[in-house]
């Protein structure tokens, strides 16, 4: 056994039985590397990674690579989740040197940790090559690997820097229609998400088309967000059985996914369904809001309340076997159904996928079943249900893929953040209870005195220092917590953490976040994360943080800070929307959250729920049960009354003590 089997990160735990040489990242390994004058293997990946295993039982378990690894390097292991700071520098350096990177990755860095190498997948006979090569080149010209390694150090630090724009831009109208005219020819009409494959959701994507189409009477933006979630909901990436989204699709159409599910394209899709329920009451997305919280209610939760990090997608070494099925399997399993159900879901004799087996891959409406068969709507709805369930008893006897049972701060805040919409929309009291439930453990077991955050929990156990992205969810969660609660308690704790964040990530230089905090121990560059994928950046949801607690604690400061950020990567919003849209997010509430709704009084929830189940993205919602400091609630509670304070650019009406009456001037927002 290596160093790894004292970690509690199930994927470097995976590695503990390596004949190779492997350490965690610490900084007292990084002395023995430069003690001992030896480069560094720096391999990154994650536990649901499927080429990540491959390669492990082709390299890392081989002792002929393992010989050469130990003789002439320092082995590092890197779980991604854990530590995406080291992850996206080193993603970095690959897409410099290769313009493309995935996982594994693997770098080959001199004993400093400056990068000379950037690679992905290697079989044993290339790795046993580029090992070779660079030991032989470290002994014999190492001032041309010491070189060549400044200048990539170099690229990367400029690679980060963000320029602080001193010219203000005045915000419009004008540039969401420019983001919207660099938008429109990258969508698939036909089947949702952007055009091409792989096929990766992007749900800031879609919550921000949700916002621009509820004020602009655009039908292509209205059908394409109806595409988008349909087809999402139909592909083979929605895991219909069990609950959940699988990561990616690896063709256009959404069909045949890369099997692992994560808790954070959960989190965000619940999110994205609740708010398209609220708008268009569809019960497709009410149902796809609750297969969700099925599959973390079922298979993601643990005993302390946290919330794991992800499921595999192998099983008995097939990825996507547990959750295929044969052709023949169903028809046993099915009996009498079985005629209905592969029409339904596009079954074939000798599989539609890879081995004989079946992706669940629907492409019809429920009307041409209820036809074609003569059922009405609540039959069809009823029937598939029953087989979905059929199929998850007998499910229960495979082989399941493993479980990534790290919980992180990051993640956790995200799916807190989806039980929170999921409540606004359905009303279901189960979900605000998971949601106090998820963020009463991260309260209890992450914070610190300080407001200092930990990444990581296990066991007990937490090592890992939080990341700018772990207080930017955590606030933004703990916003929405208060605002379907009322309970200050969850605003405050937002503006705590959020005054660390200030102390320790701040750049004063051009008026964004570090990744890092300044107590952390610094890597070759301190970088800062401005663009939006598959998880909004972190400084694209400290903008939005900083602009919402502005308005509840009255705070110019606040404001004018997520107006800098947002004026510092506007240019971009506007070129790349796609990758930009958590910051398009940003510019809409800069131009449109001009209302407030406050409602105070020891029974002023009793109506916000009929409140928050409509789609105002327009207003903002705050109040208190009790009396209150925090300055858009001071003065405006009375004992034993409800009050209704409507306030817009910054004016306020007398307060309404008719529920009627204000939800008449919310009608306007519909």
């Amino acid at each position: 056994m290596n160093a790894l089997q004292f970690e509690t990160s199930p994927y470097l735990l995976q590695h503990q039985h390596n004949p190779v040489d492997w350490h965690p990242w610490t900084d007292s390994i990084l002395t023995v590397a430069r003690e001992q004058d030896k480069l560094i293997i720096i391999s990154i990946g994650y536990a649901a990674c499927h080429w990540c295993h491959v390669m492990e039982h082709e390299c890392f378990e081989n002792v002929e690579v393992a010989e050469v690894m130990n003789r002439s390097f320092i082995s590092i292991k890197i779980d991604r989740e854990e530590r995406p700071d080291i992850d996206q520098l080193y993603m970095n350096v690959a897409m410099l040197l290769n313009g493309q990177g995935g996982w594994p990755l693997n770098i080959v860095a001199l004993p400093d940790g400056k990068p000379i190498f950037a690679g992905t997948y290697f079989p044993k006979l290339k790795w046993m090559q580029v090992l070779n090569y660079f030991a032989t080149m470290y002994q014999e010209k190492k001032d041309n690997l010491i070189q060549q390694a400044q200048q990539i150090t170099l690229a990367i630090q400029q690679l980060d820097q963000i320029s602080y724009q001193q010219a203000e831009q005045v915000i419009s109208e004008l540039q969401q229609k420019k983001i919207w005219d660099n938008w429109k020819n990258k969508i698939d009409d036909e089947w949702g998400g952007k055009i091409g494959a792989p096929k990766f959701m992007m749900p800031n994507n879609y919550e921000y088309l949700m916002r621009y189409s509820k004020r602009n009477d655009d039908d292509t933006i209205k059908k394409f967000i109806k595409t988008t979630l349909k087809k999402l909901a139909f592909g083979g990436i929605h895991d219909v059985v069990g609950g959940g989204f699988a990561r990616y699709s690896v063709d256009a159409q959404w069909k045949v996914p890369h099997f692992e599910k994560m808790l954070y394209d959960n989190g965000q899709l619940m999110s994205v369904y609740a708010q398209a329920y609220q708008l268009t009451k569809r019960p497709l997305y009410k149902a796809v809001v609750q297969n969700i919280a099925k599959w973390i209610e079922n298979e993601m939760t643990d005993d302390s309340g946290g919330l794991y990090s992800s499921l595999d997608a192998d099983s008995e070494g097939v990825e996507g076997k547990y959750y295929c099925w044969t052709y023949n399997e169903l028809k046993m399993i099915l009996k009498d159904d079985f005629l209905f159900f592969i029409d339904v879901y596009n079954i074939e004799l000798n599989g539609n996928f890879e081995y004989g087996l079946n992706v669940l891959f629907r492409t019809e409406d429920h009307e041409y079943f209820m036809d074609k068969y003569k059922m009405s709507n609540a039959d069809f709805q009823n029937k598939i249900q029953a087989l979905h369930h059929l199929l998850f008893e007998n499910r229960k006897h495979k082989i399941r893929p493993a479980t990534d049972d790290k919980i992180l701060t990051e993640w956790n805040a995200i799916a807190l953040k989806g039980y929170c919409d999921a409540y606004n929309a359905l009303g279901d009291d189960k979900y605000l209870k998971k949601a106090v439930s998820i963020a009463t453990f991260i309260l209890t077991n992450l914070k610190k005195e300080d407001y200092r955050l930990d990444r990581n929990y296990k066991n007990g156990k937490s090592s890992i220092n939080g990341f700018l992205t772990d207080y930017a969810f955590l606030i933004d969660a703990l916003i929405a917590l208060y605002q379907i609660t009322l309970e200050t308690f969850y605003l405050t704790e937002a503006h705590q953490f959020t005054k660390h964040v200030i102390a320790h990530f701040y750049n004063s230089k051009n008026g964004m976040f570090y990744f890092t905090s300044n107590i952390d121990t610094a890597l070759i560059t301190r970088g800062t994360d401005s663009s939006d994928n598959v998880i909004p950046s972190a400084n694209s949801t400290m903008a939005k943080n900083l602009l919402l607690l502005s308005k509840y604690f009255t705070n110019t400061e606040f404001e004018n800070m997520s107006t800098t950020m947002l004026n510092n990567v506007l240019e971009e919003v506007e070129k790349t929307p796609i990758y930009y849209s958590n910051w398009a997010i940003v510019l809409d509430m800069h131009l449109h959250l001009k209302s407030e709704l406050i409602i105070t009084g020891k029974n002023a929830t009793d109506n916000l729920k009929r409140i928050r189940e409509i789609y105002f993205p327009d207003i903002l919602i705050g109040g208190s049960k009790t009396d209150s400091n925090i300055p858009i609630l001071t003065d405006r509670f009375i004992a034993d009354k409800t009050l209704y304070y409507f306030c817009q650019n910054n004016t306020c009406a007398l307060p309404e003590v008719n529920f009627n009456q204000i939800q008449n001037k919310l009608f306007i927002f519909v």
